[in-house]
């Protein structure tokens, strides 16, 4: 049997985030309070409370791990908040819990089959909790020497950590040299070494330094002095997905075709061993089975073949919460002449607990563009926001959010940090809706080649 490699995290370097203003970026979970009741605007979400609440039981139970292969359908018209319900769930859930997020018309794309790419998003969505014991140092820095030789240039030096009950001198070669210098490391800081690998971590700033809170400023983050032994065994816990797992054993080049993207097709075989395998590491105790979740928007582009798998999927016992998404009522089966509620087969939607979405009155839409405005960082009169609600209104709500940064650059061009009513109306008649483009279609439709509108018309009359 193929050894099966579990990835271990040793060494990092921090990435620079760059923070992009998207479409739910000011979603920060459901907004409940501690009863899943829903506040009326909480964490970027604006109404839609019966929705939030059954997503927020749903929610529970998935950090409870009470259930799994289990289906969850939001359902309801265009821009009443299914994404951001669905992203919310991933925010409340944290890092811990997988959360994978694809568009039905995705697997149609990908250079591979239909099941595969469907099998692959089933496994990102099952986290794998791995336990490892590893051995460290911790302590409070009490002093830090290094010299440098005249002659060769040579860096050594020496360290001296001490706990509540020990203190202990340990010598420093030139890599931990660069990791303390690096890490701006001096005497006061509370670290932590890991000995296998040498990495250094600052855990803070011991409280025997509280005096230094004015020259170290707020953000400086205060900690005790370690207690016991400075050297001793620290059990890690890291969450990797079974996918993965996969593509470090199925590659070549294993750890890195996680960067590539193009991790192809894997080998049943290979799968199967990996379940072996860490079905062993489960009876052991060295890890835990994780079902995450796996959003799959547009839900009605799939085909009745990926219906069937998603069927028997959600049988298997490490399938991940499954939450789809749709905005079609009743509609077409992809690949069958059937039609279907919200474009489904019965005996899926039989599966689903079915989640449903309203309109947003007006003073919903309102307090949405209010938060969207924040999030965008513009500034706008109260006249122009009452315009710009009347416009979502009466056009569509995403059609309002995204006059909002046009808006914005037509003040600025004008020497104004604030967006008014002659703006908002400059740009909506710069950039028309759905309904205004629709009926110019109609009005002008003999003028664009293919005039399939008037002959329907025509075809009608003659009827």
């Amino acid at each position: 049997m193929t050894t099966v490699n579990a990835p271990k995290i040793s060494e990092y370097k921090e990435a620079t985030r760059i923070e992009r203003v998207g479409a739910q970026s000011h979603i920060r979970g459901l907004g409940l309070d501690g009863d899943l009741e829903p506040r009326n605007i909480s964490q970027g979400m604006v109404g839609q409370k019966k929705a939030r609440k059954a997503a927020g039981i749903i929610l529970n139970t998935i950090r409870a791990g009470k259930i799994a292969g289990r289906s969850i359908l939001i359902a309801g018209q265009p821009g009443t908040g299914k994404t951001a319900i669905a992203m919310g769930v991933a925010k409340a859930l944290g890092n811990d819990i997988p959360f994978t997020a694809m568009a039905g018309s995705e697997i149609f794309s990908l250079q591979m089959s239909k099941t595969e790419s469907l099998t692959q998003a089933f496994r990102r969505s099952i986290g794998v909790r791995i336990k490892e014991e590893t051995e460290i140092v911790e302590g409070e820095v009490v002093e830090i020497e290094i010299d440098k030789s005249a002659t060769s240039g040579a860096k050594t030096g020496k360290i001296t950590l001490k706990t509540t009950e020990m203190e202990t001198v340990y010598d420093l070669g030139a890599k931990m040299i660069e990791s303390i210098t690096k890490e701006k490391i001096t005497s006061g800081d509370v670290i932590t070494i890991d000995k296998v690998s040498g990495r250094i971590s600052k855990l803070g700033r011991s409280f025997s330094k509280a005096s230094e809170f004015d020259a170290l400023g707020a953000q400086t983050r205060h900690v005790q002095c370690p207690e016991g032994e400075i050297e001793k065994r620290k059990e890690v816990v890291h969450t990797v997905t079974l996918h993965e797992i996969d593509v470090i054993n199925s590659r070549q080049k294993g750890f890195l075709d996680l960067f590539s993207g193009d991790t192809g097709e894997i080998d049943s075989e290979i799968r199967d061993q990996i379940d072996s395998k860490v079905a062993e590491w489960k009876e052991e105790g060295k890890a835990d089975i994780v079902p995450g979740v796996l959003f799959i928007d547009e839900v009605h582009m799939l085909d009745i073949e990926c219906f069937s798998f998603l069927n028997r999927a959600l049988e298997s016992d490490k399938a991940p919460i499954v939450i789809l998404a749709t905005n079609r009522g009743i509609t077409n089966i992809r690949g069958t002449t059937y039609k279907g509620p919200h474009g489904l087969p019965i005996d899926l939607l039989d599966r689903c607990l079915i989640i449903q979405t309203e309109p947003y009155n007006e003073a919903e839409i309102r307090s949405i563009l209010e938060i969207r405005c924040e999030e965008e960082d513009v500034e706008m009169t109260e006249e122009a926001k009452e315009v710009l609600t009347k416009i979502g209104v009466d056009t569509t709500l995403r059609y309002a959010i995204q006059l909002i940064t046009t808006a914005n650059l037509v003040a600025q061009k004008r020497k104004s940090n604030e967006v008014d009513v002659e703006d908002v109306r400059r740009v909506y008649s710069m950039f028309i809706d759905h309904v205004r483009s629709t009926q110019y279609l109609r009005d002008h439709q003999a003028e664009y080649m293919f005039d399939e509108y008037q002959k329907q018309t025509q075809k009608m009359q003659v009827e």
